[in-house]
């Protein structure tokens, strides 16, 4: 059946949960090592008030027994603070919506006035909702916090076989890095984009990207960016050509095209390869020089050819949009009337790219997993570690 997972809550419900079917059995899991991932998330410079409120971290209910995986489905929750705020307005109960006390806060919080750029008014328009509430709750990126959890619960599992995964930003705005000025070692990389506000490795850019933070909030806007999600280590043939669902790069793209507000993803050289010839653009090949795989100078392929990993980094970029909440709001409608009207502002960030970097390697993660389990099966670590290893043997040896 494979690695699947199944999320539940909204953004000011009691909690957001996960289940999580597919793990095999013998998995150590360590809770601070998915709480430092959801703490990752909740950072990066030009987060909103909410980020105050909130400090993240996981509850795990099943599946995992003195430390380690059983074999069972895992569920996790995580926590919403804000609740206590928004218990009677988010009640899951009937409520006496004729006490004037109690329909004076529900209205309060009800929503009428769509936002540009989110979900609110195809939302309403297509599940019937008078209040908009509905839709804000469900589609708000809140809900990342529980896919950045069962993203770390998949770097554990990758850690095994010696894959790691981590992201860089690029550009915030208009502010962006120079690929010259980024350490060409992947570990110096990490590290550098680790110790930044912005988690950009470049000292320059990190600072004009908070300048241009700062000056967006000052009048009232948002700012998008990109972000880059490299994996090492990766196997080769892992996705296939075979059938076009199968192929690794289709399912990389749909997973980061889920994560809300992104708007394009590439692989490799991503629209580059437009503008190149075939000569500047595919990585030529040579020999092994007592390596386990072959050698290549270039990487444009961004680690996969044919729909499958050929073993060079997995090199995944992805656009977010601004964040359509701002406190200069835009023009709108009032959908109860269909009258002019200007956007709803709920407490927003001005940008979430640091964040939104954080969400991309779990989904990656995700993926990886679900292609590794694919590929090498079975039901306990153990299990799943002999073939893994027993399928690298045979192919470094060609």
């Amino acid at each position: 059946m494979g690695f699947r997972f199944l999320t539940s809550g909204e953004s000011h419900g009691k909690c957001l949960t996960v289940i999580v079917e597919g793990v095999p059995a013998g998995i150590e899991i360590d809770e601070n090592q998915i709480n430092k991932q959801l703490a990752r998330r909740q950072q990066g410079y030009g987060r909103g008030g909410r980020m105050q409120i909130e400090k993240d971290t996981v509850v795990i209910n099943s599946g995992v027994r003195h430390g380690k995986t059983t074999g069972a489905p895992i569920c996790m929750v995580i926590e919403n603070k804000d609740w206590a705020n928004w218990g009677l307005v988010m009640a899951i109960e009937q409520i006496n919506i004729e006490d004037e006390k109690v329909k004076e806060l529900v209205d309060k919080k009800r929503i009428s006035h769509v936002r540009p750029g989110h979900a609110d008014l195809a939302g309403a328009l297509k599940y019937n909702h008078e209040d908009i509430r509905n839709v804000l709750e469900r589609s708000s990126a809140r809900k990342t916090a529980a896919r950045v959890a069962v993203g770390a619960l998949a770097q554990i599992i990758l850690e095994e076989f010696g894959i790691e995964i981590f992201s860089h930003i690029t550009r915030i705005g208009t502010a962006a890095i120079n690929k010259n000025d980024l350490p060409q070692d992947y570990t110096e990389l990490r590290e550098q984009a680790e110790a930044s506000e912005t988690r950009c490795a470049c000292l320059k850019a990190t600072q004009a990207m908070k300048d241009i933070i700062d000056s967006s909030k000052e009048t009232g806007d948002s700012l998008g960016g990109l972000f880059e999600v490299i994996a090492l280590n990766v196997p080769v043939g892992l996705g296939s050509y075979v059938h076009w669902d199968r192929r690794i790069d289709g399912l990389i793209a749909q997973a980061m095209m889920s994560i809300p507000a992104i708007k394009s993803v590439g692989i490799g050289a991503g629209e580059q390869c437009a503008e190149l010839t075939g000569a500047q653009m595919h990585d030529e090949i040579f020999s092994k020089n007592d390596e386990k795989n072959y050698q290549r100078k270039t990487n444009n392929a961004g680690g996969i050819e044919g729909g499958m990993t050929n073993g060079c980094p997995i090199i995944v970029n992805a656009a977010m949009k601004a964040i359509p909440t701002m406190k200069k709001p835009l023009n709108s409608i009032n959908l109860d009337d269909g009258q002019e009207h200007i956007a709803h502002y709920e407490r927003s960030d001005v940008c979430a790219v640091p964040a939104a970097g954080v969400v991309g390697e779990a989904m990656l993660a995700i993926v990886l997993v679900q292609a590794l389990f694919e590929k090498f099966g079975g039901d306990s670590l153990l299990e799943l570690k002999m073939n893994f290893d027993n399928y690298c043997d045979n192919y470094q040896k060609r």
